[in-house]
């Protein structure tokens, strides 16, 4: 079966290419001209990943974005015909998988979709042994899922990855440049601030305190380190 993309963009003539173009390459594509039918459809159908413009008429896509992220992981790929690298950060930030600036390549739009696609793909079945725990904190590398005190935390498929290598390694000081290097291939962009912004959500999703980190501590200069502290 097909893979199911939605197309939340305004851009009638712009969804129509893609729905034709990605539509001959195996993904089935659905598409919602606004914010408010993109997430009923979002909530009323089975859909693999979403397509987001920045700027739609009815709601700023990154508050459509911060919408889907309350109930979902589903991977999101945000576009802007602005290309405003603070607009990347603040996608990356709340959440986004991935973006991509307009005007673009849709081959390239393509390859990013399938990673993106790739890397939600759920693992095969793995021995108990798989799942990491830090007091209450577990990361299961199986189910590529991470829970705090029982409850499920919502990563982006890069945070999943950057905290499983932390967690790999406890105790030791990992630079930007190794984490980089450990996760090449989940297409992180190459600059520090994108590791940051990552890091920022992770804190975020499984600390007890985000603002006075205890799990991941930052070493000036350095890089970061998970403590592997078993509290909480």
């Amino acid at each position: 079966m097909d893979q199911q993309i939605l197309i939340i963009d305004d851009d009638e003539k712009l969804s129509g290419m893609l729905t034709e173009y990605l539509g001959a390459r195996g993904l089935d594509c659905s598409a919602a001209a606004n914010a408010s039918d993109g997430l009923e459809m979002l909530a009323s159908g089975s859909f693999d990943a979403v397509v987001l413009d920045v700027m739609l008429p009815d709601m700023d896509g990154f508050d459509v974005c911060r919408e889907i992220r309350r109930n979902s992981g589903i991977p999101i790929l945000m576009l802007t015909g602005r290309g405003d690298e603070m607009d990347r950060i603040i996608g990356l930030e709340i959440g986004a998988d991935d973006y991509l600036p307009k005007p673009f390549n849709p081959r390239e739009l393509l390859a990013r979709l399938h990673a993106i696609l790739r890397r939600a793909q759920p693992r095969a079945p793995v021995a108990p042994t798989d799942v990491m725990r830090f007091g209450a904190l577990e990361i299961d590398r199986g189910r590529r899922e991470v829970r705090l005190h029982g409850e499920v935390r919502a990563l982006t498929s890069h945070q999943f990855e950057l905290l499983r290598v932390l967690a790999e390694r406890p105790g030791r000081v990992q630079s930007r440049e190794q984490l980089m290097e450990a996760v090449r291939g989940e297409a992180l962009e190459l600059y520090d601030r994108s590791i940051d912004v990552h890091i920022s959500r992770i804190r975020a999703a499984i600390e007890d305190e985000p603002g006075h980190p205890r799990r991941i501590k930052t070493v000036r200069a350095a890089g970061y380190v998970f403590t592997g502290v078993a509290d909480g």
